[in-house]
């Protein structure tokens, strides 16, 4: 019997064919990175306070500035032992009584009675629109901002399962293709939303499609090239979207309205939808679905495009395991090899997410330009790529990855020991935790689709990113929660976690050159070949299988 695998050495391991392929699927990375973290730009909350008709009025006529209208009308406050000035309340008093005058540049109102904004906001924006001013998501309000990444999240933990289940089910190409018509239909629906509570529940619909076809495209195009390719294409199809990333703040500086930002974020996802013509089914699915006569039919058009002609072997491809089609979450937990690879890789998922976002989050409320610092966060995410690629095939999947995760929690605690006096040490180290934990994340994509059969990959590597999702949910709440205790607090439990996920995987087994199992038997045999492969001894026993 001929595999997959034995084929692609004479239809080409990454040709033409895959490299177009590739190509074409790697940009489906790049407006994933806006609708991630889209909301610094689409939610931003600018410099606010209470609007005042009285005052307003009195600011025209004087021709007041902006900022001389605050200095003059709004209240002072203590906020983190600071003396700031007021965002949301203002002074109860008429206007007319106080003596303001044009030609007035102080009044005591030191001790004039405060009451909360009556009649809205006023927003130093600079001509800006985010959907936060627009819904005055401000001061009591503030929380429902949380709610527009939070229903995001929600999307992503419910669609990528549902998606991954049907890609394993109905195939890579059509559950691809029906993800991204979700995507363009609730992305221009949010555009559109005309009040926040629709605008949560198209958001919710929108993640349900756009985790679930990214997971699709990468499980597709890794099924399509060569052992050796495996890696390369994995990570780069990762790395696109850093390029998302660098390209998000420069949109976002040019459109300056919310809405026409996401119709631009939107838009990729309708044009994705002519890949119905360029992309092919996955022959590696086709053939656990026991429809070999297809799957002959795509390798061959594969091997042509190639420019590579096919012996007769490919007569007798065929898969061990397409009597068993149907995905279930009890394959992932069937033998006592899979519950462990389950579970560990759904800790690191979680871990990766929270880690991740939460050391995001914390460089952004560090000030500066919001742009630059963006721009930054994508070039820092570079070095990860290449670190992957440059060490995996040489050292092996276990210890770069292990490594990524010890160090990005190392970087956590010296960051909350060092003293904020060395503001720019503490900067660089938090940067170094970022590089670390990008490399774990993208890492622990690739090596899930490794440790799993053709016939529940995508399914897997879907269930266990939904880990990812809830981590997601928890990242802003334990980073925001506990800094109230003490503002290093996350990181000492972003550290503990990487730590811990650090450890756990060392007990993943070496997928380096091994082909894709396409059988459960498979995943026990690739435990048994690393260990015949690292023992003198050829007496050994496998130590966890029962």
């Amino acid at each position: 019997m001929t595999t997959f695998d034995d084929i692609l050495e004479e239809a080409g391991k990454f040709g033409r064919c895959q490299k177009r392929i590739f190509g074409l699927l790697c940009m489906v990375s790049m407006p994933w990175a806006g609708v991630y973290v889209g909301i610094v730009f689409q939610g931003f909350t600018p410099e606010h306070w209470c609007r005042d008709p009285d005052v307003a009025a009195l600011s025209k006529s004087c021709g007041w500035s902006p900022l001389e209208t605050r200095r003059l009308a709004v209240p002072l406050e203590n906020r983190s032992g600071e003396t700031v000035r007021s965002t949301c309340q203002r002074y109860d008093v008429d206007w007319n009584a106080t003596g303001l005058a044009c030609d007035r540049t102080e009044v005591d109102l030191s001790k004039a009675p405060l009451a909360s904004c009556k009649h809205g906001w006023e927003y130093d924006y600079e001509g800006r629109q985010s959907f936060v001013t627009e819904f005055d998501l401000v001061c009591a309000d503030s929380w429902l901002v949380d709610m527009y990444q939070a229903t995001l999240n929600v999307g992503f933990l419910v669609g990528s399962i549902a998606t991954g289940y049907l890609a394993d089910r109905f195939g890579r190409k059509i559950s691809f293709l029906m993800s991204n018509v979700l995507n363009g239909i609730m992305g221009i629906l949010v555009a559109v939303a005309p009040n926040y509570v629709s605008l949560l529940v198209f958001r919710a619909l929108y993640g349900f499609g756009i985790k679930g076809g990214w997971v699709v495209g990468y499980v597709l195009i890794t099924e399509l090239v060569g052992v050796e390719y495996r890696r390369t294409v994995g990570v780069l199809y990762q790395m696109f979207f850093s390029v998302g990333i660098m390209l998000l703040p420069l949109l976002a500086y040019y459109i300056t309205d919310w809405r026409w930002l996401q119709v631009v974020i939107t838009v990729p996802y309708i044009l994705f939808l002519s890949y119905y013509w360029f992309i092919p089914e996955s022959p590696r699915w086709l053939l656990s679905q026991n429809d070999s006569a297809k799957a002959v039919e795509i390798t061959e058009a594969i091997a042509k495009e190639n420019g590579k002609t096919l012996s007769k072997k490919i007569e007798t491809l065929r898969d061990d395991n397409a009597e068993t089609s149907n995905p279930s979450f009890m394959d992932l937990v069937r033998t006592p090899r899979m519950r462990k690879h389950t579970l560990i890789l759904s800790f690191v998922w979680f871990t990766s997410a929270v880690v991740y976002q939460g050391l995001i989050m914390r460089l952004g409320i560090l000030g500066g330009n919001v742009y630059i610092d963006f721009l930054i966060s994508g070039l820092v995410e570079f070095p990860a790529a290449f670190l992957i690629l440059f060490t995996i095939e040489r050292i092996g999947r276990r210890l770069p990855f292990a490594t990524a995760n010890i160090v990005a929690g190392a970087a956590c605690f010296i960051t909350a020991m060092l003293p904020d006096s060395l503001f720019w040490l503490k900067t660089t180290v938090a940067c170094i935790g970022r590089l670390g934990i990008t490399m774990s994340f993208e890492m622990v994509v690739f090596v899930n689709t490794e440790l799993y059969p053709t016939f529940v990959r995508n399914f897997g590597v879907s269930v266990c990113s939904t880990l990812c999702d809830v981590g997601g949910i928890v990242a802003p709440f334990m980073l925001y929660r506990l800094a109230v205790i003490w503002l290093e607090l996350p990181l000492i439990i972003f550290g503990s976690l990487s730590f811990v996920a650090g450890g756990l995987v060392l007990l993943l087994p070496e997928t380096k050159g091994i082909p894709l199992p396409d059988t459960i038997d498979d995943i026990d045999n690739q435990q048994l070949d690393n260990l015949l492969a690292t023992s003198p001894s050829t007496d050994v026993k496998d130590p966890v299988a029962v």
